[in-house]
């Protein structure tokens, strides 16, 4: 077990060394072919396109993993899922005192007014 992980630790970091180098590559010449010619901004260098790809990472992708918002949004969904009618029902009340009855139904008919 131990040999499996002397011979995958060297491997795994550089495979993610090179996924760091294509992707500042990419964002590179993804740059400087469109944002001089459509905005007349000036070109970067690799590693300001390293730096605009952390910030992107950092900004819209979080640090790790899944990120904690839609792990957090998966789990509150998969117990509304699991609710019983009534507990349903009782959750769409609370919403609907939340939100000032909005889109709440003004009649005890589904049919359209």
């Amino acid at each position: 077990m131990r040999k499996k992980w002397i011979f995958l630790a060297p491997l795994a970091i550089l495979a993610m060394l090179l996924f760091i180098a294509i992707g500042g590559e990419i964002v590179q010449q993804l740059w400087n072919w469109l944002l001089p010619a459509l905005f007349g901004w000036r070109q970067i260098t690799f590693w300001q396109a390293l730096g605009l790809l952390a910030l992107c990472r950092i900004l819209f992708g979080g640090f790790g993993g899944r990120g904690l918002h839609r792990s957090n949004f998966r789990r509150r969904k998969a117990e509304h899922w699991g609710m019983t009618p009534e507990e349903r029902e009782k959750f769409r009340q609370g919403m609907r005192s939340r939100c000032g009855g909005f889109g709440a139904p003004t009649s005890g008919t589904n049919e359209p007014a």
